[in-house]
């Protein structure tokens, strides 16, 4: 088995491959010398093949059995994206646990939440940070008997009882290995196809995110529909970069790679992603519409620093790739000129598909990348479905769209208006069994089996499914003009300079927005212009920028129509960070919670006010906190009629 076609998908639907350790072990078997994965410490990639994969998993499992773990407990597992973070998952399903991912930047509070909520007795932590954050939470996580760290750095000092190196849960497995050679077999031949297995948590926009309860058949199924849509090989890289615990990376490092054969590939560092991502030159990535705007940015920023003839050589390429692409070609002169030289710049040079998920992607950052070449599509699915269930072909991709419907997924939008948009409602072969310990919630959500997201959006006569937004975030202003915050936030982040935006109006006599510079942008361009700065809210105030940021929302405002023109803005003082409650996880904005935070801020932009003064405590990570006092400008885009009118008073009066 070289490719993963239908015949291939077909035989895990069959049902003799069920569970995540049954696939492994069938892997090992066949092609147990391949390369399973690859990480890279200190620079230095190490490989490991499946039969290294099946080892680790094998004496995790024993390990755990031999420690008093029973089925049906949970196992968490909190770090970023490592091999031990996969291997501690498929263990728990091999010993008949639940694995639940926590993110690894999640703060005290919301890792009590999860661990108490789902009742784990073990964690596999990544490092002396996590293990920190767990001991400090002390009598808090009763069910916690366990606490296995993977990097021994600095973790000589701690004697807490529940402490244990990986290495020493490795030698426990190995000598029940040793003593009973046949029991791995049995817990592996054990598992059930109807056996939930995953824990997967919600991004919770609105509230504490709720625990998705997956079953392992069903999300092998799902993920050979989506090898359907977008078939790998064997031996095909993949490079995980977004957080393990969300419910996509799940689908492409664990699932995915598991039926295809891919080599998931670890990078060393957040901040080493794009240099490690071109040293292994893979053949698929999924990112987040964040990161692909990042990676937009810093194409941008390195264009500024450029010399006259470069930006004009980039600009004209541009041109030509635009031109050819809405023809639905490619440009043979601007790929020589440009584009073949980026693309290998940015490690994309072998890529065979790209995707983006999670949050919605503006059509213009979309067009970008399909200009220089990447063949990116647009994914949109929910974590209850076992993540995406749409996509686009590799020959048919529409930039306002997510694309068409698995297989394997049924879809439909219900209570349409007048123009055809609705509630999107879908059912698919990965449908979730429920939330854990709300049922509820669950019966709020799935009615007559199908799951109501909550989504607005429509078809095109193509089949295509458009998504607008949330419908409760869709709004009207006093005037009655409705408008998608989300649409234009979209077209606002395409802007380098900026990078979040809030849309602000409902009941409102006209659009504003909040916004967030880039920092690593504005504070290049700000030095290039000679100006002096000392941090990101100093930065953020100084005219210059004002005046900047003025022109990106004026030519955002040329593309949209006159009643959904953004009229004010305000620069924030800090960035929005999911540690305050402002982002979730996945960084999508919880806008409850900036309406009711910056509520002062909003009021001011609303009562014509010409700045508001600010002061604040920040809370960091750590604890530490620090005063912010200063005054933020209400910017004017375009005069509003409360505007104008003062400004005939006040000419009346002289």
């Amino acid at each position: 088995m070289n490719t993963i076609d239908k015949s291939a998908a077909d035989r895990f639907d069959m049902g003799d491959m069920d569970t995540f350790p049954k696939i492994l072990r069938y892997n090992a078997k066949h092609w147990g010398s391949d390369t399973a994965m690859r990480e890279k410490e200190f620079g230095i990639w190490t490989e490991f093949n499946w039969q290294d994969y099946l080892n680790r998993v094998k004496w995790m499992s024993l390990a755990f059995e031999h420690l008093g773990i029973e089925q049906g407990a949970a196992i968490a597992l909190l770090g970023d994206n490592r091999p031990e973070w996969v291997w501690g998952e498929v263990a728990a399903h091999a010993l008949g646990c639940f694995s639940l991912g926590v993110y690894q930047d999640s703060l005290h509070e919301e890792v009590a939440y999860l661990l108490n909520r789902s009742n784990a007795q073990v964690v596999v932590a990544e490092d002396e940070e996590q293990c920190d954050k767990l001991l400090e939470l002390g009598d808090s996580i009763p069910s916690v008997k366990y606490i296995v760290y993977c990097d021994p750095r600095g973790m000589r000092k701690y004697d807490d009882p529940r402490l244990i190196d990986v290495e020493e849960i490795y030698k426990i497995g190995q000598r029940v290995d040793s003593q009973h050679p046949r029991r791995f077999d049995e817990l592996v031949d054990a598992g059930k196809a109807d056996n939930i297995a995953i824990y997967c948590t919600t991004s919770g926009t609105t509230s504490k995110p709720k625990i998705v309860l997956l079953q392992g058949s069903k999300f092998i199924d799902h993920c050979c529909s989506y090898l359907r849509a977008d078939p790998r090989s064997a031996g095909d890289n993949y490079v995980s970069v977004l957080p393990l615990p969300w419910i996509m990376e799940q689908v492409y490092a664990v699932g995915q790679a598991l039926i295809a054969r891919q080599i998931v590939n670890f990078v060393e560092e957040q901040e080493t992603m794009m240099a490690d991502l071109r040293e292994i030159g893979p053949s698929f990535v999924l990112l987040a519409p964040r990161v692909w705007e990042g990676i937009l940015a810093d194409v941008q920023a390195r264009m500024m620093d450029s010399t006259p003839f470069k930006k004009k050589l980039f600009d004209f390429a541009m041109k030509r790739a635009e031109l050819a692409l809405a023809q639905g070609k490619r440009s043979t002169l601007a790929d020589i000129i440009l584009m073949k030289a980026l693309r290998d710049r940015l490690g994309f040079s072998f890529l065979k598909s790209a995707a983006t998920g999670g949050a919605a992607m503006g059509p213009d950052t979309f067009k970008f990348f399909q200009s220089i070449g990447v063949p990116l599509r647009q994914l949109y699915g929910q974590t209850e479905m076992c993540g995406a269930y749409t996509i686009h072909h590799e020959d048919d991709v529409d930039y306002d769209s997510v694309g068409v419907a698995f297989d394997t997924a049924e879809l439909k939008v219900i209570n349409t208006d007048s123009e055809g948009v609705g509630e999107v409602i879908a059912k698919t072969v990965g449908m979730f069994n429920g939330y854990l310990g709300d049922q509820e919630a669950y019966e709020e959500d799935v009615i007559d089996g199908w799951m109501h997201t909550g989504d607005a959006g429509y078809f095109k006569p193509s089949g295509h499914l458009v998504v607008i937004d949330r419908i409760k975030d869709l709004a009207k202003t006093s005037q009655g003009n409705q408008y998608s915050p989300q649409y234009i936030e979209n077209k606002l982040k395409f802007s380098s300079f900026i990078g979040e935006a809030v849309i602000l109006g409902k009941d409102k006599p006209y659009l504003s927005a909040i916004l967030c510079i880039r920092f690593s942008i504005v504070s290049k361009w700000a030095e290039q212009q000679g100006l002096a700065f000392t941090n990101y809210t100093n930065l953020s105030s100084l005219p210059e920028v004002y005046e900047q940021l003025t022109k990106e929302v004026e030519q955002v405002n040329q593309s949209l129509p006159e009643a959904q023109k953004i009229k004010k803005f305000i620069l924030l003082y800090k960035e929005l960070d999911a540690d305050d409650g402002e982002l979730t996880r996945t960084r999508k904005v919880r806008r409850a919670v900036i309406a009711d935070k910056y509520g002062d801020i909003i009021d001011s932009i609303y009562n014509e006010q010409p700045h508001v003064d600010i002061d604040t405590v920040i809370t960091f990570q750590d604890g530490s906190t620090s005063r912010i006092q200063t005054q933020v400008k209400v910017a004017t885009v375009i005069a509003t009629d409360a505007a104008l009118d003062a400004n005939v008073e006040q000419r009346r009066a002289s």
